[in-house]
């Protein structure tokens, strides 16, 4: 059977590094939203909270595209 959830039962295993490089950065969830919309990533302040809280799938577009805002590589993120 094929398992897509961690063993915490979270949806993504980045929302952590995100929330982490987020802060580092001392910004909103808002203003990190908009910092992806001028990267070309439709997100709102509503799906950064899901992604950093887990309950929120992440895709590869949207991987890529928060790396290059955070200037991380995706292994980075991920990790």
């Amino acid at each position: 059977m094929f398992i897509n959830k961690t063993t915490e039962g979270k949806n993504n295993i980045c929302g952590l590094n995100v929330a982490r490089m987020r802060i580092g950065k001392k910004i909103s969830q808002r203003a990190l939203a908009d910092n992806l919309q001028l990267l070309g990533l439709d997100l709102d302040k509503n799906a950064i909270q899901r992604i950093e809280a887990g309950k929120r799938f992440v895709t590869d577009i949207e991987i890529k595209a928060i790396s290059k805002y955070f200037g991380v590589t995706a292994d980075e993120l991920l990790s």
